[in-house]
């Protein structure tokens, strides 16, 4: 597979929504790079825009305006149907509330992204018992969410976002329902990541969260006012 330096390029990126007569500006005009392997936490306060860019770049929603290049691809103004492809080949998700649907075992949980994918896998089981061996939860492929703890939760949805071998995870508070202990294991595994090669976007409020990562991003009011690295 052809690897891209920039992944993503963000040029004036703006994104309004109309809420009655008010015209609520999300992204403001937002200019912004990612490259390969990065590890990137946003941060800001509530209304600053950190979920509607996490939305820009996980294909689920349009820019009023700007533009957006995905592997130097122009995906500015793609139809759904075709966000709906990137999104499940090329995007891994983690979220707050592990998202796992309860019924099924955490084998079946990671599994899914490839039935979506609606890509021909062959040994999909197989495919998720290594995902799961990469963050040490093999062990509970037969298991189902109510009988892990909330730190094993997150794990499996971290080895369900790594089954395709997406270019980027997004990563939406991650950390947020779990106690300091699992937050920090659960950093030290997306570390552990970023050394096989994974570039990843996380949102959070935490600051200690935020230190793993090697580039800052803050938002206010829609735009970029602060992108350090260290």
């Amino acid at each position: 597979m052809v690897k891209f330096e920039k992944i993503f390029e963000l040029s004036a990126l703006r994104r309004y929504y109309r809420v009655g007569d008010e015209l609520v500006h999300a992204l403001a005009g937002v200019d912004l790079t990612i490259s390969d392997r990065e590890f990137i936490a946003v941060i800001g306060s509530s209304g600053s825009g950190k979920s509607t860019l996490m939305h820009m770049l996980g294909f689920m929603d349009s820019p009023t305006s700007g533009k957006m290049l995905f592997e130097g691809r122009d995906v500015s103004a793609i139809d759904r149907e075709e966000r709906s492809r990137l999104r499940a080949t090329s995007i891994g998700f983690v979220f707050q509330a592990f998202n796992l649907l309860p019924k099924l075992t955490v084998l079946d949980n990671v599994v899914l992204p490839l039935t979506y994918s609606r890509k021909p896998v062959k040994n999909k089981s197989e495919l998720a018992i290594k995902a799961l061996e990469r963050v040490g939860m093999e062990h509970r492929a037969s298991h189902t969410p109510s009988q892990l703890s909330g730190g094993e939760r997150q794990r499996v949805a971290i080895a369900r976002s790594l089954i395709n071998e997406p270019r980027l995870i997004l990563a939406d508070e991650p950390t947020g329902n779990l106690d300091r202990k699992n937050r920090m294991s659960i950093m030290d595994l997306f570390t552990s990541l970023m050394d096989e090669g994974i570039t990843l976007v996380l949102v959070t409020h935490d600051d200690e969260v935020a230190t793993y990562a090697k580039r800052r991003i803050l938002m206010q009011d829609g735009i970029v006012i602060e992108d350090s690295t260290k």
